[in-house]
């Protein structure tokens, strides 16, 4: 290699790199990468592209690049990312200095691709040549099969087939690197494309603005959904706005992007130097350093940011008491109480409501010393939710359920959402963790499961039980939870009497707990039969909040249920000529009524009377054949729709997971039927005076 390593600047003391070993995968785990059991942030810059050195490759000469990256261990980096496949040595010299690669294999995507086959298998051969290059190379860390592709030449091809080719591209990096990490980076500009079957999600945002940036990384969060979520390009030119203001507007990027729980960065760009089509770049200067390797003022400020630790610490760390409620919960609650044992926040309480188990999880608890363990009869959820409060000392309560586990971080992002807020309560995610047999895993996927509802893109309409927190005070106004709801419906209930009484709630997309699923196919039942009596005990409480059929009439978009995939009609783009605009306006067509229906009861027992009616009058029964057929393609269509984790995906699985489609829903409505005429017969009718 060239250069000499001894006359280069050395890392401060603290921040020496640790050259990478044998190849260490970073693995996902729900919006965040790890390496081994430790959370993995990439702390990055962009490098390039660069005009061809002497050694024939799109980069800077051996020694140069050996500086840059001695300067980058200064910084804190951990990731590069390329827009051209580097070159073996460029791989070593990496690795030497703890960076790992983000691999950007470049085509011809501004043309249009896909009405030419052989331009298509040229792309396919593009990708698949790319991932072998790199793929052994223990500094390879994940590839990018595309970069914004141009929104005129998406609308030329039309959004489905461009999203299909890129899926496509996707499978064939994945075939030449099958633990290889994929993903695309997307921009505003072409948003509605919706790649959300990349391994983790990436897009390119320039917004300088703190307020706007915030608000569309709380939407990026959104849409990547339950991956990890990376900002692939972002930065600030230091020609029009100045070197201390460049400095100034990554500072803002950066403490938002780590407080809001991004797993990564990417910094446009490490330095000025800048060379593309087949031109040097001398019109903007986003470097950090500039083309001599010059630091800028920007340069101390990322380094301030990327040798912190994270996630960020907060300004202050008011107490938190952590409320688990437990009912006969053996099976979970040792791996419940271990993770609550290592949550990285310094001031937070355990306490534990033993609800009258009848099985082995008083036993279970005691063992942990850490824990305030309360007994009592069986009382039912809600009475021991109170008694968590009442025995709460912090300034919050959280409560998650005995069957999660929480991410370790799961309070830092939650009590962060409250700080220099007026939020009443604050929710996050609750994600299935993987399964180890079939039927879990198609339970895991199928509806009806706890999720979150969403009135915008940090403002909740519903939080999920097993995973929300309030300030005391609130909860102490409000009296806490109904007692009327003892398995189920509580968590529906108190966060429509907060909204009732002027309260918001707010949602943390990285305030993650992972809730183990019903394990059989039975106990799925009985839990859609519990959801159905708590919907109709609900209803009385809130009648207008419920459609003609007894069902929840969420003002706000459901997220990680099944049902919310069927949708039809294509979302319109509004902004910008030919849709070229910086950031698309998306119309999606409203939920409809035809979306659920054929799922519910009262579809299936008016296509059985017709059925009935046709075979006792002799007249064919083409009317609730279809009908019947319009629920099947319903099933079928979930089904195929639903992401089944990889080691279970087949026919077997999809069969599953359509037959829980349709079973759900039915047992669910006939409880509720049940439940709220039972309900009604306790009422008593009205008396009139006698005139």
């Amino acid at each position: 290699m060239g250069g000499n390593l001894q006359n280069l600047t050395l890392p401060p003391s603290g921040f020496c790199p640790e050259p990478l070993a044998d190849r260490e995968l970073i693995k996902v785990k729900g919006k965040f990468f790890f390496l081994g059991d430790q959370k993995f942030f990439l702390k990055g810059v962009s490098y390039g592209p660069f005009s061809i050195g002497t050694h024939g490759e799109s980069f800077p000469e051996k020694p140069i690049v050996e500086k840059d990256f001695a300067m980058m261990a200064q910084l804190g980096v951990n990731c590069l990312r390329t827009y051209t496949i580097p070159p073996d040595w460029l791989l070593d010299l990496a690795a030497i200095y703890g960076l790992r690669l983000l691999i950007g294999i470049p085509w011809t995507q501004h043309i249009a691709f896909l009405d030419s086959s052989t331009t298509k298998a040229e792309v396919r051969n593009c990708i698949a040549q790319g991932v072998k290059a790199c793929r052994s190379h223990r500094a390879t860390f994940a590839y990018l099969v595309g970069n914004e592709i141009p929104p005129d030449i998406v609308r030329w091809h039309g959004a489905k087939r461009v999203r299909a080719f890129v899926r496509e591209l996707m499978a064939v990096a994945k075939d030449n690197d099958s633990e290889g990490l994929v993903s695309y980076a997307n921009y505003p500009c072409t948003e509605y494309l919706n790649i959300n079957f990349t391994d983790f999600s990436c897009f390119n945002v320039y917004l300088h603005r703190e307020q706007d940036f915030r608000r569309y990384l709380s939407r990026l969060h959104n849409l990547a959904e339950d991956k990890p979520l990376v900002l692939s390009e972002f930065g600030v030119d230091s020609m029009r706005e100045g070197t201390q203001a460049q400095a100034e507007i990554l500072s803002q990027k950066l403490s938002s992007s780590f407080e809001m729980g991004a797993a990564g960065t990417i910094i446009f760009s490490w330095t000025d130097e800048w060379f593309t089509g087949g031109f040097a770049i001398q019109d903007w200067a986003f470097g950090l350093v500039d083309a001599e390797r010059l630091e800028k003022p920007a340069f101390n400020t990322v380094q301030q940011y990327y040798t912190a630790p994270l996630p960020p610490v907060l300004p202050e760390y008011p107490k938190v008491s952590v409320v688990v409620c437990a009912y006969n919960a053996e099976r979970t609650m040792d791996t419940c109480l271990a993770s609550l044992k290592e949550l990285n926040y310094p001031n937070y309480e355990v306490i534990v409501v033993n609800d009258g188990s009848r099985d082995r999880t008083l036993e279970i608890t005691q063992r942990y010393d850490y824990v305030r363990l309360i007994s009592q009869e069986n009382k039912g959820l809600s009475v021991a939710r109170n008694v968590g409060i009442a025995a709460a000392t912090g300034e919050i309560v959280a409560f998650t359920d005995s069957d999660c586990t929480v991410d370790p971080d799961w309070l830092t992002y939650l009590v962060a959402k409250f700080l220099g807020s007026g939020l009443a309560a604050v929710g996050g995610p609750n994600l299935s963790p993987p399964e180890e047999s079939l039927v879990p895993t198609c339970v895991a996927v199928s509806p009806g499961v706890p999720t979150h509802v969403l009135l915008s893109d940090e403002v909740a309409e519903h939080i999920a039980g097993c995973n929300m927190a309030f300030r005391r005070e609130v909860l102490q106004k409000i009296n806490g939870f109904n007692p009327l709801f003892r398995a189920a419906g509580d968590d529906v209930d108190i966060c429509w009497r907060l909204q009732d009484k002027g309260y918001t709630i707010g949602f943390s997309p990285t305030a993650i707990v992972w809730h183990f699923r019903r394990n059989t196919v039975a106990a799925y039942l009985k839990q859609q039969q519990g959801y159905g009596k708590a919907e109709a005990l609900v209803y009385f409480k809130h009648p207008s909040r419920f459609n003609l059929l007894g069902q929840p009439q969420w003002l706000g978009r459901i997220y990680g249920d099944l049902s919310t995939y069927l949708r039809f009609g294509q979302p319109v783009i509004y902004s910008g000529v030919f849709g070229r605009g910086l950031f698309q306006t998306l119309y999606e067509p409203a939920s409809s009524l035809i979306s659920y229906l054929p799922l519910t009861l009262e579809w299936n027992v008016t296509a059985l009377i017709l059925f009935v009616s046709a075979l006792l009058s002799g007249n064919r029964p083409w009317l609730s054949a279809a009908m019947f057929l319009t629920c099947v393609t319903w099933c079928v269509v979930g089904a195929l729709q639903a992401r089944i984790d990889s080691r279970f995906v087949g026919v077997r699985a999809r069969l599953l997971v359509a037959v829980l489609i349709y079973l759900g829903p039915l047992v669910r409505s006939v409880e509720r039927y049940r439940w709220r005429i039972k309900e009604l017969t306790k009422a008593e009718p009205i008396k009139f005076d006698e005139m």
